[in-house]
């Protein structure tokens, strides 16, 4: 788990002249990015937090090794990630890093198995676990305690409730509408 890379923020538009950039962070503390060090690109390439500011729903910042609106402008959706061995493992009973669910097995409440857990999504409501089912296709579910009343890191499996997951078929699915 330790070479696995979390993704921390997204690099998004420029702000102002100077090469600072607004960056969408997926942090806690969208403050505390820095504290994790250098932070790196898909392809492996370093940036170097010099400062961070509140601003709206972002961050502002100045990275080192983005100086000019030019620079910034081409970071433009630019990932940053983190070592998963990086990040504290001081988590509360109920947190959990997106990075550690990802591939675990998703079985019911009997242990029949559901499927894996194909990504995580945060649309603004709470975080969504995308399930890759074992009968085809994938399903959305929400991270609930009454979809996913329980996560096991250490067995690498979560339990969904079909029912509050919204998994059961739809009883009135095959009855004609008026």
């Amino acid at each position: 788990m330790s070479d696995q890379r979390v993704l921390m923020a997204v690099i998004g538009a420029p702000h102002g002249v100077r090469g600072e950039v607004r960056i969408k962070t997926f942090t806690g503390d969208p403050l505390a990015l820095g504290d994790y060090g250098k932070l790196t690109d898909a392809k492996g390439a370093a940036y170097t937090i010099a400062n961070l500011r509140p601003a709206k729903n972002v961050v502002v910042a100045r990275i080192k090794e983005i100086t000019t609106r030019e620079a910034a402008e081409a970071a433009n959706g630019t990932e940053l990630f983190v070592s998963r061995s990086a990040l504290p493992d001081d988590l509360g009973e109920d947190e959990f890093y997106h990075a550690d669910l990802i591939g675990l097995e998703a079985v019911d409440a009997a242990g029949a198995r559901l499927g894996t857990v194909k990504t995580m999504h945060d649309f603004g409501a709470g975080d969504i676990i995308e399930l890759t089912l074992s009968t085809g296709g994938t399903a959305m579910v929400p991270f609930t305690r009454a979809a996913v009343p329980q996560v096991s890191i250490a067995e690498r499996r979560i339990v969904v409730d079909p029912a509050a997951a919204g998994l059961l078929p739809d009883e009135d699915e095959d009855e004609e509408r008026p």
